[in-house]
């Protein structure tokens, strides 16, 4: 990885996104979306993340943050990636209405059986390829391209209506998740 994807430093706010393996459409279920919310939530409240902005699309998550506690950023976002990836397939495993049961967890297998530290299924891609952000005028580019990522996607007309991200929050409203620290 170059070095210019890496968590150099521990106080910095990051720009970060991680995509599930294959880009598998995962997140069309609410089921599965709520382990990413909370998981959020509790890393917020438990783990001194602070989140300044976020989106949750079919197949990846974007995420401005920065670790406010004693743990490095890579290891707090190793704990969010590790924990929801078995979260998730245990519920995909459980979950009898999921049609694509069987094609998803092959596709999990598969790639867990191209990578070294995987088990038995990879969730999430291993590139995070995470940007500190040193400047305003960035930060601003990196909050506006999250929002409008389901804007461009067509899943709303207003970024502020996609319930999956922080958008709300910047128009003044409520988010879904809570305790978003709007920095502009």
């Amino acid at each position: 990885m170059s070095r210019n994807y890496k968590f150099l430093n521990p106080d910095g706010v990051y720009f970060t996104s991680f995509a599930v393996v294959e880009w598998l459409d995962v997140f069309t279920s609410n089921e599965y979306k709520t382990i990413i919310i909370e998981s959020l939530h509790y890393c917020q409240k438990e783990k001194g993340m602070e989140i300044f902005a976020w989106c949750l699309m079919t197949n990846h998550l974007h995420l401005i943050f920065r670790s406010a506690s004693k743990q490095k950023p890579e290891l707090l976002i190793g704990d969010f990636k590790r924990f929801t990836s078995k979260a998730i397939v245990k519920a995909i495993v459980e979950n009898p209405a999921e049609g694509r049961k069987e094609f998803l967890l092959e596709q999990f297998r598969k790639a867990g059986n191209n990578s070294s530290n995987v088990n038995t299924y990879q969730f999430w891609r291993h590139d995070n390829h995470p940007i500190e952000l040193w400047s305003n005028k960035v930060i601003d580019e990196k909050i506006d391209y999250i929002h409008k990522n389901p804007v461009e996607a067509g899943l709303v007309s207003r970024a502020e209506d996609y319930l999956y991200s922080s958008a709300a929050d910047y128009a003044g409203e409520k988010g879904i998740l809570d305790n978003v620290i709007v920095i502009w």
